[in-house]
């Protein structure tokens, strides 16, 4: 059985990561009038998905064993970590990549003519990407959770 299991967590949470993956290049067309495919594999950008991968996987598990339970405390303790990362640490690292190349580029008075001679620079979220991240992997794992209820009624 698929549903009330572990599994449905972790298809939640995977669901979740590629949705989020695939709606980051409609947001980056939507922003830059252009497509860029290389965005199906890159952290950073709108929605998150780790964010998002985590918030299906902790409202999967709430919805499973009970939001009283200790597993879903152990899972949203987890997902604020991975929250928190995201727009906090990984965030900083990314715009500290985006200094050192500027520094690197008026050092050498010349642009960084490749992309493997640059530093990563878009590696973490805004607090808006992480609250888009969260909504949609709650939803993902909501639809999911209760796909055979809305379906029945079809």
């Amino acid at each position: 059985m698929f549903f009330n299991t572990g599994l449905e967590a972790i298809v939640s949470g995977l669901t979740a990561v590629v949705i989020a993956q695939v709606l980051k290049v409609f947001t980056f067309y939507v922003k830059m009038k252009e497509i860029d495919f290389e965005k199906l594999s890159t952290t950073g950008g709108m929605p998150s998905s780790h964010t998002a991968g985590v918030s299906a996987l902790t409202m999967s598990v709430g919805l499973i064993a009970g939001f009283d339970s200790l597993l879903f405390a152990i899972s949203g303790g987890y997902a604020l970590v991975v929250m928190q990362d995201a727009a906090g640490l990984r965030k900083n690292a990314g715009d500290m990549a985006r200094l050192l190349n500027q520094i690197f580029r008026d050092f050498y008075k010349s642009n960084i003519k490749t992309k493997s001679a640059q530093l990563k620079e878009l590696l973490g979220h805004t607090p808006k990407e992480v609250l888009v991240g969260c909504i949609l992997g709650c939803l993902v794992a909501l639809v999911i959770h209760f796909w055979p209820e809305l379906t029945a009624s079809i």
